[in-house]
């Protein structure tokens, strides 16, 4: 056995241990839960993930604000946003986009949510054994129309082939590198109490989307995801003055699981209107259909932003002159709730614990 001692002569000998802070005996395996969003997937990543890595408070976001220090001048430090996303959609094409698309709308969409002007991404592949070619060229290039569409330019990357029946078509990783040209430090520690939180527009599309194609689901209208990149809309934002505290997309879990991460993170309440949530009317009829609740479904061209009450009008106005923003609007503010609590006013006048999700609602959505 090596002694830790031996690592370094002069030191004094110290006890070595290393032990998992999950609870393995309640969950010895892995579940889809875990990747859903909920309160599993937050379980695994800050009780598993977070402390193991050491990962820093600043860089628990969706994308991590990093400063580079320029050794040949005499300037401020710069910042860029670095983050990584892996894509594991299931069917590979569904109404309004596909897993190459949808790939780069999340990564770029990331590294907006941090305050960044992307830059670069990479495209690594893991593609199962007989993989139709055409199937694969036409996500490769659905991916450089997206690329092109948000500014990006695909660098790099790696390609895996895995035996038939391991893979399920294809999944795809992409990281991304972007610029943060401002000072504001977007993140849950900025967030205040009496912050307004904007939604740039409808929600749950993107689920029943998936959800429609994958059980051969046929509804009066065609439900499109939402996906998209956000790059532009929060660059207005930026350039109107709006001091944004926080934003998050909301991927993963959808609206009510984003404000369960940020009221924790921020250890605030945060207090919503049911009525002020735009919900499509078909969408709205599906989820009711098939038992689910908009709040938890994930969207792919969403977010929200918490921002000085008094910028709420302003906001809103820059918002709406984009596509992406067109409906935008306030759905409640941050209070002083002591246990973090995120609540809703329900249309009939109640008040209701917006919990996040404790199982898998939608798996493979992203």
């Amino acid at each position: 056995m090596l002694n830790p001692s031996m690592l370094n002569p002069k030191s004094e000998p110290q006890d070595f241990h290393l032990s998992c802070p999950m609870p393995i005996q309640q969950y010895p395996h892995v579940m889809l839960a875990h990747g859903g969003g909920g309160k599993l997937m937050h379980q695994l990543i800050s009780q598993m993930f977070v402390p193991t890595f050491a990962i820093p408070t600043h860089c628990q976001h969706d994308a991590a604000a990093l400063y580079l220090t320029n050794d040949k001048a005499n300037t401020s430090p710069s910042r860029i946003a670095f983050t990584t996303d892996s894509y594991v959609v299931h069917p590979l094409f569904f109404p309004g986009g596909d897993i190459g698309s949808m790939a780069v709308h999340g990564t770029v969409n990331d590294l907006a949510m941090a305050g960044a002007r992307p830059l670069y991404l990479s495209a690594s592949f893991i593609l199962e054994e007989g993989l139709p070619m055409s199937t694969l060229w036409q996500i490769v290039r659905s991916m450089q129309q997206a690329a092109q569409f948000a500014n990006v330019q695909i660098v790099t990357g790696d390609t895996k082939v895995v035996d038939k029946g391991k893979g399920d078509g294809i999944f795809i990783n992409t990281s991304g590198v972007g610029i943060i040209e401002h000072d504001l430090a977007i993140a849950p520690q900025s967030v205040q109490q009496g912050d307004a939180i904007l939604l740039n527009g409808d929600i749950g599309r993107h689920g029943i989307a998936i959800m429609a194609v994958r059980e051969g689901l046929e509804f009066e209208t065609a439900i499109e995801s939402d996906s998209a990149p956000l790059t532009d809309l929060v660059q207005l934002l930026l350039d109107g003055g709006i001091d944004i505290h926080m934003m998050r997309d909301l991927t993963r879990g959808g609206l009510a699981s984003a404000l369960n991460e940020i009221s924790l993170a921020a250890n605030v309440g945060i207090a919503i209107a049911e009525n002020s949530i735009p919900v499509r009317e078909d969408v709205q009829g599906a989820c009711e259909i098939l038992g689910f609740d908009p709040l938890y479904v994930a969207n792919e061209g969403r977010f929200i932003a918490f921002i000085p009450q008094v910028q709420v009008d302003k906001a809103l106005e820059i918002m709406r002159s984009h596509p992406f923003g067109r409906d935008a609007c306030a759905i409640g503010q941050v209070t002083d709730n002591q246990a973090n609590l995120v609540t809703m006013r329900t249309q009939i006048g109640s008040t209701r614990i917006v919990d996040m999700l404790s199982g898998e609602q939608l798996p493979r959505i992203c």
